[in-house]
């Protein structure tokens, strides 16, 4: 790893953006930190000068779900921890959190300590949620050392996937629990298992075996059920919750009702939801509609306007991907039975670009949302801030220039990821990255991908706030960084 940082960066002439305001200012980066924001700065001798005139200079994305190097379902999926992150360098995004996830019965060091050799090539700073896939005494004990020694401050239930990491109610209430008295935060894969598994074998019986039946076996009743379910054990237990991949109107409600209720809500959405629809799995094409093979799946297309409702209202309060990218050698598993796909699509380098286009653009979102729904909001809730998540002196410089004007036709032709589709394949964009910046250095220049393998830093996320008093009294959770719209 390069940890050389020494020459300065000058960004001249651009309007800062950041999720409370934007403003005319030059940006001044030095030794991988912004240290100043202002106009007229000037640049030392030696320095980098950017001219942002007529760009935006916003905080670079933060992907809070991406799956790099994950083995799932029987195969590894294409992208690993350098490729990956060089993408979403390519396109605007500056940070991930990926997922630990062990085996059942496996320790939960273990498998953290796997993955963070994984992730040792990556070329963009890092983090992990951890997955809860089993309970036991060593799984309590190792949230503990994983929260205070390692920086996790997020704990992932998958609540579909029977038979293989689903977890039950009894691994919630004590996931959740254990959580609580850690100060982290729960967050959950909301499908009910039970019922995914019980409809896929309804729909095989019926004849259904392509990839038309993935849906039909996820409707939206099934995330909206578990989702309920997760926020009631969430409020019971008084403990912060975090819904990732909300697809469907009925979740974001489930989410916006709680919220009217006081309760600490929180929701994300992937940029595919909010353009993809349903109709891709009809395609004639086994391989077009394999490829779009996800869960929850992409939805009929009433239901992305409640989630861009969500979004402006300020109920879904972070954008993602769920990164996962397999290629058509790998979907082509479940070609005579649909539950056997891959579950997995890519977009870690178009969701800033899709963001902008289908919510600036439509005047759906303001440059200052869309910050804080890339950026800010996910810094926020994971305790990244101010460090992540904002243009200021202090924060670490990962930037994007953004050119609002530029337009780029998405395709897997142009794509830096190793998948071999894109979902947004043929989509005509305006507004793209010019250059993004990563600890202070140019990664990404008018097309040019400039990534150093291991240059990526692992991010130690603290805990949210202790949650006993010196007298052993039961306290309220410290409730995350307020997330302002």
């Amino acid at each position: 790893m390069n940890t050389a940082q020494t020459s300065a960066l000058l960004i001249r002439g651009g309007t800062v953006v950041n999720a409370d305001r934007s403003f005319r200012a030059d940006v001044l980066c030095q030794d991988g930190q912004i240290v100043a924001v202002g106009e007229g700065l000037q640049a030392p001798a030696g320095a980098t000068v950017v001219d942002a005139g007529g760009q935006y200079v916003m905080p670079g994305g933060i992907d809070p779900h991406t799956h790099m190097q994950l083995p799932f379902m029987g195969t590894v999926t294409r992208d690993d921890f350098f490729s990956g992150t060089a993408a979403a360098l390519a396109g605007g995004t500056t940070s991930i959190i990926d997922f630990v996830i062990p085996d059942p019965q496996q320790p939960l060091l273990d498998a953290y300590k796997t993955w963070r050799g994984w992730a040792e090539k990556s070329c963009a700073d890092y983090g992990f949620h951890v997955a809860i896939t089993w309970w036991g005494d060593s799984v309590h004990a190792d949230m503990g050392t994983l929260v205070r020694e390692e920086g996790v401050n997020s704990f992932k239930h998958f609540m579909a996937y029977k038979n293989a990491i689903m977890c039950d109610d009894e691994t919630l209430v004590n996931s959740f629990r254990r959580a609580l008295e850690l100060g982290a935060m729960p967050t959950v894969h909301a499908e009910n298992g039970e019922l995914v598994f019980l409809l896929q074998q309804e729909m095989k019986n019926q004849g259904i075996t392509g990839p038309e039946g993935h849906p039909l076996s996820r409707p939206p009743a099934v995330e909206a059920e578990a989702a309920q379910r997760a926020i009631a054990i969430a409020d019971v237990l008084n403990v912060p919750i975090y819904v990732v991949h909300v697809s469907c109107a009925e979740s974001a409600e489930a989410i916006a009702r709680a919220r009217a209720k006081g309760q600490r809500v929180y929701g994300e959405v992937l940029a595919g939801h909010l353009v993809v629809d349903d109709s891709v799995y009809r395609h004639p094409s086994y391989e077009v509609a394999a490829a779009h093979v996800m869960s929850p799946p992409f939805r009929e297309k009433s239901h992305q306007q409640a989630l861009w409702r969500g979004l402006q209202a300020g109920h879904l309060h972070t954008t993602a991907t769920d990164h996962c990218t397999f290629c058509a050698e790998q979907k082509a598993i479940g070609k005579a039975d649909f539950s056997k796909i891959p579950n997995g699509t890519g977009g870690v380098e178009e969701r800033l670009a899709v963001l902008w286009d289908e919510g600036v653009n439509s005047g759906r979102l303001t440059p200052s949302e869309f910050v804080a729904v890339t950026s800010a909001n996910a810094a926020k809730l994971f305790n990244l801030y101010p460090r992540k998540g904002c243009v200021a002196a202090g924060a670490d410089a990962d930037l994007v220039v953004w050119d609002p004007s530029a337009t780029k036709t998405l395709s897997v032709k142009t794509q830096h990821s190793l998948g071999d589709y894109n979902i947004f394949e043929g989509k005509t964009v305006t507004g793209v990255p010019s250059h993004t910046i990563s600890q202070g250095r140019l990664v990404y220049v008018q097309g040019d991908l400039r990534v150093e393998r291991g240059s990526g830093r692992y991010l130690k996320r603290p805990p949210f706030g202790p949650t006993f008093d010196a007298l052993g009294r039961k306290a309220a959770l410290a409730k995350p960084t307020a997330v302002t719209r």
